[in-house]
């Protein structure tokens, strides 16, 4: 049973995320008038096909992916499309009207629409990460934590080396907390227990260098840091579960950042990078502790692919955005042969750290690590 809920978890978080993102790619499409020959929601084989208004809309067999292929694209789903539709208007089988094809090739359309058509898609992402988060923001129990002090332990080392009560902490060691989260998350970063903090006291910014935690051992032997404070809580009004989700939003956003700083800084090693498998089984675990942990896992999957796939890197939307931006100052678009290069040696590149996350992923599942 739990492989069933897990497998059905998994389809749900990833069939989301995809098919948001690549309905932001065709809705932009569709509005600036290119031809979308086919909006698909999985990859493979096709189980079930129909043409409306010039797009074949399909889904297929393995829900590992999607696409939307528009018309002059190089990439090889739009072509496969391109020539399907071809094959099956010269055999006059499911003919698409002319007067319903009446979009523009990608290529013709202007640059600043085309950069749009590449940004939809994470945008959309973002879209349904904050409504998940509004959701889970709402529901839960209590008032929302705030980023203020509202007492300091008696003897807390926090409060003896700068923190008082009555803080609201802005950053810690220079990073900007959005949420409450935000200064868990960066403690848990930091070296020896102690950190930089940017605080509003009485109205003015402090800076209290050097504020150090109390530390604890477990049976094994393990060292925790102990907070050592308390903070207020924030009454649960529409405009502050609005404001606690785009907060969130950006926190979960900037974890992109922030993990490929731990992976280049030596902080993380590469032998913690997950891929497909430990992502199922996060999802199969969030899925046994309720909706709530599910849902805010999907928060987490799709607002990181939206920051991802902007990355400036040739085989994703944002890399393409560097062509097109390119394209648009100079005047000339980058030579297909060189983009194509690009594109083949970065998708190559993230298909190894994919196969070698997977082996981590596998790895752990055997020796019980995960």
């Amino acid at each position: 049973m739990s492989i069933f809920i897990t497998l059905i978890a998994a389809l749900i978080v990833f069939s989301a995320v995809i098919a948001i993102h690549e309905f932001g790619h065709f809705t932009v499409a569709k509005l600036c008038g290119i031809q979308v020959n086919e909006f698909s929601i999985g990859m493979g084989p096709a189980l079930w096909k129909k043409i409306y208004k010039g797009t074949q809309y399909s889904l297929r067999a393995l829900p590992v992916g999607g696409y939307v292929a528009l018309e002059g694209e190089e990439s090889p789903e739009s072509q496969q499309a391109e020539a399907a539709r071809d094959e099956r208007e010269a055999e006059n089988e499911n003919p698409v009207p002319p007067e319903q094809r009446t979009g523009i090739p990608l290529n013709e359309a202007s640059v600043w629409q085309r950069v749009l058509v590449m940004v939809a898609g994470a945008f959309m992402n973002f879209v349904l990460g904050f409504v998940v988060l509004v959701i889970l923001v709402a529901a839960q129990e209590g008032a929302i934590t705030s980023k203020t002090i509202y007492s300091i332990e008696n003897d807390a080392l926090c409060g003896q080396t700068g923190l008082q009560a009555g803080d609201e902490i802005v950053a810690v060691n220079g990073r900007r907390c959005f949420v409450a989260n935000d200064i868990l998350y960066e403690l848990v970063r930091t070296e020896a227990y102690r950190a930089d903090f940017t605080v509003k006291r009485d109205g003015q910014k402090v800076e209290l260098s050097d504020v150090q935690f109390n530390t604890w051992q477990d049976e094994d032997g393990q060292t925790h840091m102990t907070l050592g404070f308390t903070v207020y809580g924030i009454k649960k009004t529409p405009l502050n579960v609005l404001k606690e989700a785009w907060n969130s939003t950006l926190y979960y956003g900037r974890i992109v950042f922030t993990s490929l700083e731990d992976l280049v800084r030596g902080r993380e090693s590469i032998n913690n990078l997950s891929g497909p498998v430990g992502i199922v089984t996060a999802i199969g675990q969030a899925a046994s502790y309720g909706w709530q942990d599910l849902l805010e896992l999907l928060a987490l999957i799709t607002i990181n692919l939206g920051v991802f796939n902007l990355l400036p890197f040739p085989a994703l939307d944002g890399g393409k955005v560097v062509f097109l931006i390119i394209e648009g100052v100079t005047g000339h678009a980058v030579p297909e042969k060189l983009q194509g290069t690009l594109t083949i040696a970065a998708f190559a590149l993230l298909f190894g750290l994919m196969l070698f996350a997977t082996y981590n992923d596998i790895i752990r599942l055997v020796t019980g690590a995960m």
